[in-house]
């Protein structure tokens, strides 16, 4: 096997992963993801100890315990671009032998969970709740670039999204993947679930009108009218379907979970964002506590 390039896995002069700066053993097999920088020391504060610390531009990483349990914690920033970086190189330090630059033999398994914000899409979804994603369906085109192919289920599920919001192809080439079934099923109490749209921008692509008119204003309507089967779209934010999809292209289980800051059907904002956040985080850390 031909070792992969150095323009194409960027090696800093400590043996670190470019972006990340992290080493193969900084790097825990759960790891957590955040968009917030400062959200990564939020998250830490409640580990039993921090063995790593690690800051390069928007990516902030802390590698430490809870009781025997071995996480990382990451920030991503905002949007798939900065997925496309983080879930290839969080891959990169687990499947990729840096001494020889080749693909391992025997690949490694991570367990990766967003926890981040996110806007409601239904009504009975109010400020200040949660959303475990069953599904990411992403209209920000990242996932077109990779070779893929989805299950019946997830052709099944886009094709009638598809066929109910009549998107104009100029917007985006709709990708849907699902989560990680092992994971979810941790994530039922106290966690609606549902489908989360991952948009390319936060203001006209979720719907948000300042000074400049939508190419397609009724968007919010037909995400939020959308069913198929038991299935609905729940809220959108701006990572999910990233995650998903390039989790599971590369092997690994993924769950995105978010706290509802904002119930655009409602037109209302969380009062106290921070702790519905805070609140997210410590179920989110007793329950993976306990994961095998």
């Amino acid at each position: 096997m031909l070792p992969i390039p150095e323009s194409e896995l960027i090696i800093n002069s400590r043996g670190a992963v470019y972006h990340l700066d992290l080493r193969p053993d900084e790097l825990a097999t759960t790891v957590l993801t955040v968009g917030d920088p400062d959200r990564v020391a939020k998250v830490s504060r409640h580990f039993d100890s921090i063995e790593h610390r690690a800051h390069h531009r928007e990516f902030v990483s802390h590698t430490g315990y809870i009781g025997r349990k071995r996480l990382t914690v990451v920030s991503t920033g905002i949007g798939t671009d900065n997925i496309d970086i983080v879930l290839n190189e969080l891959d990169a330090l687990v499947n990729i032998d840096f001494s020889t630059r080749t693909i391992k033999k025997d690949s490694t398994h991570l367990t990766i969970i967003r926890m981040g914000t996110s806007g409601s899409l239904q009504k009975d979804i109010p400020v200040e709740s949660f959303v475990a994603s069953t599904h990411g369906l992403g209209l920000d085109n990242l996932l077109n670039f990779y070779r893929h192919d989805g299950t019946q289920e997830e052709n099944d599920l886009l094709h009638s999204f598809s066929t109910q919001t009549q998107l104009h192809p100029r917007l985006a080439q709709p990708y849907l993947s699902g989560a990680s079934p092992t994971l979810l099923r941790h994530f039922t109490t106290g966690f609606h679930q549902g489908i989360t749209v991952t948009c390319p921008g936060f203001y006209g692509p979720q719907g948000r009108v300042l000074r400049l008119g939508l190419s397609q204003p009724e968007l919010i309507d037909r995400l939020t009218s959308f069913s198929y089967g038991p299935h609905r779209i729940t809220n959108f934010e701006m990572e999910t379907a990233g995650i998903y999809g390039l989790g599971k292209l590369l092997g690994h289980s993924c769950l995105s979970l978010s706290a509802i800051v904002a119930n655009r059907i409602q037109k209302e904002f969380s009062k106290d964002g921070d702790a519905a956040v805070g609140r997210l985080i410590r179920e989110t850390l007793s329950i993976v506590e306990g994961l095998q």
